[in-house]
Parts: structure tokens; C-alpha cells; sequence
């Protein structure tokens, strides 16, 4: 490789790094920072970094990638699911923005110099919302299943299945601009370039499924996490390019591959597998995307950029409200639909690339656009954020709809008193409130799906529509006179929020929290939790007190060992002896606590020595056991350390590396 690009690219990575750090300092996406990075980088500013042809096509490998992840997360049963909202909401949320900001560039075109067919384009691509910054908005603040929430990702998914087409229609746009090609003449190749796409489709979805499920079975079986990458790789690129020689674009292939696999029980392996390079890659696409952004050009035409900016985000609110008001949303969460998705989106940089616009659009308007596009996302979490209150001022109904929500909760914990809070009713609220009952006791549930709070309160259930994490909700709740509140959904992003929220209030209320697993546990407790409850612990400890029964240890000492167990915070059943079947979960964590188990060797200099003197807790390590001529010996501080002793050691695996690396240089080695 060249000197010069090696140093380009690890200037590149250099800066993308701090570029991410200050970006999440600054509660911004990742993306805003590459965005800017590549403004600075690019050949309009300082000319570091041009936009060499290698970086083009690393790119587009990127865009390939988040089109497969696309793919993967494609459900037809979600898709069925949803779709009213799905193919009634978002198809007409993609046909009228599309056609108003068409129109309405239309009208001006001429000024312009933009072709009805850049004029189309633009309307197309503006049209997109950005998936990308909403959903972890939606998944952060805990509001994916409330009203608008749902009406929101039903069009988020069909704007993704819709990028598919979009990828063959622009080109065909671009080309007929560049022809002069009228309407009619147009109508023909694009018909025809869809159809082509479309059966591609369908052919290989058909014929794939019955090849990819065994294919991908045979692969699992070798138990090889490089052999199963390689061969996520394979799928991926090798769809990519055959769709590619077929005459369509690399993402429809890609696509396609991530669609296959979605349907598997290999998808949440293919996603975790797949995400390092789609981030990274995709990373550097939004980096040449900066570098295409004259500065120059877009402070020249403030009024321009400023005024794309306000008429898009204005149509786009307001069109968006309207038709989830047409399609039965109550005021106030239409609204806040709209608010949620006034944004330019992700996918619209991926549809402005210049080989796939060719010129259309004129550079002198494609620069405001993208100036425009970038400061939407910008701005995207503060109007996200003050959506509540926004709404409150401008929909009567919804300070109406939340006041008789506040009323209704209010109604059912007026007279309770000592009771719980029971945060979340689905399986594991049912079963706690189950057991309330036969105990005579009073609970108040909050829930957000409409549809499970009727069916519950039907059946005799105090259960009533309420998010957790507003204070009002909380305060009709009564959680000042409550015995305790239980957070019963396994979301410690929502449980964070509930916990702070639950402190404002009332300060001393004890707080319980269900969580996956034990990582978790300190965050909570940090937050303010009394107690945090791990699925993955209390189902293992469960499993060894039946084991234990049934291999005929007394009663009295099963309840006393799993007591014990309780009563040091699960401090026995932190960490695991990591194997190979283990590497894919160790990756979903953010810092896995393992066990590694160290066997002294024959001369070694710890030999006759305590185990305090190993001074592992100054790295975070604790000795976890200890195993001598075939048995166990319980390690305190003082036990002498003999050859041919087996340690184990517990930690997270960064420090255990460490700690292994420290002693590695002495007669101390892992069994492995």
C-alpha cells in the first residue's frame, strides 16, 4: 500500500475517533460528527483528505452493508403486523411529501435551473426521514409502543422498503433529465427497470430460502465464528454482485442477502456479526458526503438553505400529522408524529451520490440541500425532545387526552394506599399482580398498549394507560403513600428513566427492577434501584436449588445456600468460564465479567506464599476459588499458595487479559 494513503487513512481514523467522542458529548449522532469532519477534511476546506476513488468505493461497500442490515431486520410477520400503518400510513406519508416538495421545487425549477426530473428527485429524497437517529431516540426515551411511536416506525419501515425501488427509479430520473426525455418516454424504462427489480426479488427469495436455511445450518455446525463471518461476508458481497452484473444496483443485492436470512434463527448472529463493519464503513460514507459539501457555496445563499430547510420541515409535520389523523390517530399523537419525522433522513445522502444523480440537480441547489438535510438532523433531538410540550400547546385534545389520562390513574389509586406500582403489565406485571391478588393486596399497573389494558381491565385487573416515567403519571399513581414500585419490563434504558423520574418524587420508595442480566446490576443500583432482579441469575439459581433437591440435599440446606447466595448480591454466580461457544455473547457485551482459571507451576515464586500478596484487587480481579490436589479450599487472604494450585480468577475480560498479562512473566499459567 501506498505511504501516503496508509497515513491518510490513519489520519482518518485518528480524527474519527475524537470526531465520535465529542459527537456523543454533545448527545449528537455519530454521523452529524463525520458529516462535519468531512467538511473540514474535504477539498472545499483544508484538502487533507480528498475524495480519492478508493474512499469513493469503501464507501459504497458501506452503504451495501447497512442495506443488508436492512434486509435482516425485513419481518414479514412484522411487516403483517403493522400493516396498516405500515402500508397505509407510510405509503401515503412517501406519495404526498413527495409530491408536495416536488411540486413546489417544481414551481421554482425554472429560477433554478432544476429539470422536473431533479425536482422529482429532490421530492423523493426529502420525503425520507432518518431512521437511523429516530428509532434510538424512540428506544432512549422508551416510546416505541405508544401511539405515535407505532405510527412512526410503521413509516420509518415502509421509507426502508421503499429506498429499494427508489435506487432504481433515480438513475432513471437522472438519465431522462440528461436526455430531456418527457413524461411518456420516461414512464417506460422506469416501469420496466421495477419490474426487473422486483422480480429479482422474488426469484431469489423464492428459490434462496430453500438454499440459505440448510447452507447456513451446514456452517453453524463447524462451530467456527471466523468460518460463519466469512461466510456472512460471502452472502452479502455475492448477492451484491450479481445484482450489480444483472444491470441493478449493489445495495439491491445486499438487501436481498439480509432479507434471506431474516427469516432464520441465525439472524441475531448474522446482526452482531455484520455490525462492525457497517458502522465503520458506513462511517466513511457519511465522511465523503461532508467532503462534498462547499462552505463557500452554501454562505453564499443563506436565504436558500435556510429556506429549503423551514419549508421542508414544515411540510413534512404537517403532512405527516394530517394523514395520521386520516388514518385514525387522535390529535395529539399525530402531531407528534409529525414532529418525530420533519427530518431529511440517512438514506437521502445514499439516493444524492453522484454517479446515481448524474447532474440533475445543479450544483448551486444540491449544496443548500445538503446543508439543509444535515442541519435537520441536527436539530432533530431538540425537537424531539420538546415534541410533549409543543403538543400540549397546540392540540387542545391532547392536554384534554392526557389530563383524563392523569384522571383515570388517579381514579384507581385514590383510595390505595401501602400498595405497588407496578411499572409494565405484560407476562412478568400479570404474574406479580397474580400473586398480589391472592395475597390481598393493592397494586396500580402502567401500560402503554391500549389494546392489553382493555383486555386486562376487563378482566378485573387495576390496570390503566400511563407512561411510567412522567411525573404526573407517577404522582397519580400515588407512589408518595405506595410500599414499593416494580419496573417489570426488561428495558434498563426505560428503567433508568422510570428510577429518576421515581427519585424526584419520592426519594425513599423502595424500587425493584427486573434486568437480563447481572452487567446490568450496578447501573441500576447507581441509579437509585433497591434491588435489581437478573433473569439469567435467578433462572440458574432456580436450576441449582431443583438440581440440589433432587440429588437428595436436605431442604433446610438448599434455602440456606440459595439465602446466601441472595443475600451477597448473586456474588457467587458473577461470571462464567468463558468457551467457545461463549464468543457471541461476549461480543453483544459491552465488558463480559469472566472467569479464567490459572495454574501455579512447580518453582514458581508465589509458592509458599499468601494469596493477598498476588494483589489482584488493584486491577479489579478477586480470586473466585481454589482447587488443590483435587479439592476445594476456600480463598481468604491467608491461604498459602502451593504448586500445582488451580486459581480462579473473576473480573471483566479487559482486566483479565491484563492480569494475565502481568502475570505472565512469572511461573503462573493460564490452564488453558
Amino acid at each position: 500500500m501506498d505511504a501516503s494513503l496508509l497515513g491518510l487513512i490513519v489520519v482518518l481514523l485518528a480524527l474519527a475517533v475524537a470526531v465520535v467522542i465529542v459527537a456523543r458529548r454533545l448527545h449528537q449522532p455519530p454521523l452529524i460528527g463525520y458529516l462535519a469532519l468531512g467538511v473540514v477534511l474535504g477539498p472545499y476546506a483544508l484538502a487533507v483528505a480528498p475524495d480519492t476513488e478508493l474512499v469513493r468505493w469503501l464507501a459504497e461497500v458501506g452503504v451495501v452493508f447497512l442495506m443488508f442490515s436492512i434486509g435482516v431486520e425485513f419481518s414479514l410477520p412484522k411487516l403483517r403486523s403493522m400493516r396498516k400503518l405500515v402500508l397505509g400510513l407510510g405509503s401515503l406519508q412517501m406519495l404526498v411529501v413527495s409530491a408536495l416538495l416536488a411540486l413546489g421545487l417544481g414551481a421554482v425549477g425554472p429560477w433554478l435551473g432544476l429539470p422536473w426530473q431533479g425536482a422529482l428527485i429532490l421530492g423523493l429524497v426529502l420525503a425520507l426521514s432518518s431512521t437511523a437517529m429516530v428509532m434510538r431516540l424512540a428506544i432512549d426515551r422508551g416510546e416505541l409502543e405508544t401511539p405515535h411511536g407505532r405510527a412512526v416506525v410503521g413509516v420509518l419501515l415502509f421509507q426502508d422498503l421503499a429506498l429499494v425501488p427508489l435506487l432504481v427509479a433515480v438513475p432513471l430520473l437522472a438519465a431522462s433529465a440528461g436526455r430531456g426525455a418527457s413524461g411518456p418516454e420516461f414512464s417506460l424504462p422506469v416501469v420496466l427497470a421495477l419490474a426487473g427489480a422486483v422480480g429479482v426479488v422474488v426469484v431469489v427469495t423464492l428459490l434462496g430460502q430453500r438454499l440459505v436455511t440448510p447452507w447456513l445450518h451446514l456452517v453453524a455446525r463447524q462451530k467456527s465464528q471466523e468460518l460463519f463471518s466469512l461466510n456472512v461476508l460471502l452472502m452479502t458481497l455475492g448477492l451484491a454482485w450479481v445484482t450489480e452484473h444483472l444491470g441493478l444496483s449493489l445495495a439491491l443485492g445486499a438487501f436481498v442477502a439480509g432479507m434471506l436470512i431474516s427469516e432464520t434463527e441465525y439472524r441475531y448472529q448474522v446482526e452482531a456479526d455484520i455490525r462492525p463493519y457497517r458502522d465503520i464503513l458506513l462511517g466513511l460514507f457519511f465522511l465523503t458526503v461532508g467532503m462534498r459539501l462547499n462552505g463557500a457555496v452554501v454562505l453564499e445563499q443563506p436565504v436558500l438553505l435556510l429556506g429549503i430547510l423551514a419549508v421542508m420541515l414544515a411540510i413534512k409535520a404537517l403532512a405527516i400529522a394530517g394523514l395520521a389523523r386520516l388514518m385514525g390517530l387522535p390529535p395529539g399523537p399525530a402531531l407528534k408524529s409529525g414532529l418525530w419525522l420533519c427530518q431529511a433522513g440517512e438514506f437521502g445522502f445514499v439516493l444524492l451520490e453522484p454517479q446515481l444523480i448524474q447532474g440533475a440537480i445543479p450544483e448551486s441547489l444540491l449544496q443548500p440541500v445538503l446543508a439543509a438535510m444535515v442541519l435537520s438532523m441536527v436539530v432533530t433531538p431538540w425537537v424531539i425532545q420538546r415534541s410533549d410540550s409543543l403538543v400540549l400547546r397546540f392540540a387542545r385534545s391532547e392536554f384534554l387526552r392526557r389530563s383524563l389520562e392523569i384522571h383515570r390513574i388517579a381514579a384507581k389509586a385514590v383510595a390505595a394506599n401501602q400498595h405497588l406500582v407496578i411499572c409494565g403489565f405484560g407476562r412478568c406485571g400479570q404474574n406479580l399482580a397474580q400473586l398480589l391478588h391472592r395475597e390481598g393486596l393493592s397494586y396500580v399497573a402502567l401500560d402503554l398498549d391500549p389494546q392489553r389494558i382493555r383486555e386486562a381491565a376487563a378482566a378485573g385487573h387495576s390496570v390503566v394507560f400511563g407512561d411510567a416515567s412522567r411525573r404526573e403519571a407517577l404522582v397519580a399513581a400515588g407512589v408518595h403513600r405506595a410500599a414499593a414500585l416494580v419496573i417489570t419490563y426488561a428495558d434498563t434504558n426505560a428503567a433508568l428513566q422510570v428510577i429518576s423520574t421515581v427519585r424526584q418524587v419520592a426519594p425513599a420508595l423502595p424500587i425493584l427492577v427486573r434486568t437480563l442480566d447481572e452487567p446490568d446490576i450496578a447501573r441500576l443500583m447507581e441509579a437509585g434501584a433497591t434491588e435489581v432482579v437478573p433473569e439469567v441469575v435467578e433462572g440458574s439459581l432456580m436450576l441449582a436449588s431443583h438440581a440440589l433437591a433432587l440429588a437428595g440435599v436436605p431442604l433446610h440446606r438448599v434455602v440456606r445456600r440459595v439465602r446466601e447466595v441472595r443475600e451477597t448480591r448473586y456474588s457467587l454466580f458473577r461470571g462464567y468460564i468463558h468457551g467457545a461457544d461463549d464468543e457471541h455473547l461476549e461480543r453483544g457485551a459491552a465488558n463480559p465479567v469472566v472467569l479464567r482459571t490459572l495454574v501455579v507451576q512447580p518453582g514458581s515464586a508465589w509458592v509458599g506464599r499468601p494469596l493477598s500478596e498476588l494483589h489482584l484487587d488493584a486491577l479489579g480481579v478477586d480470586v473466585a476459588g481454589m482447587r488443590r490436589a483435587g479439592r476445594r479450599l476456600e480463598p481468604t487472604a491467608t491461604v498459602q499458595i502451593a504448586a500445582e494450585d488451580a486459581i480462579v480468577l473473576r473480573g471483566p475480560a479487559d482486566l483479565l487479559q491484563e492480569a494475565e498479562g502481568i502475570l505472565s512473566g512469572k511461573p503462573l499459567h493460564s490452564a488453558s
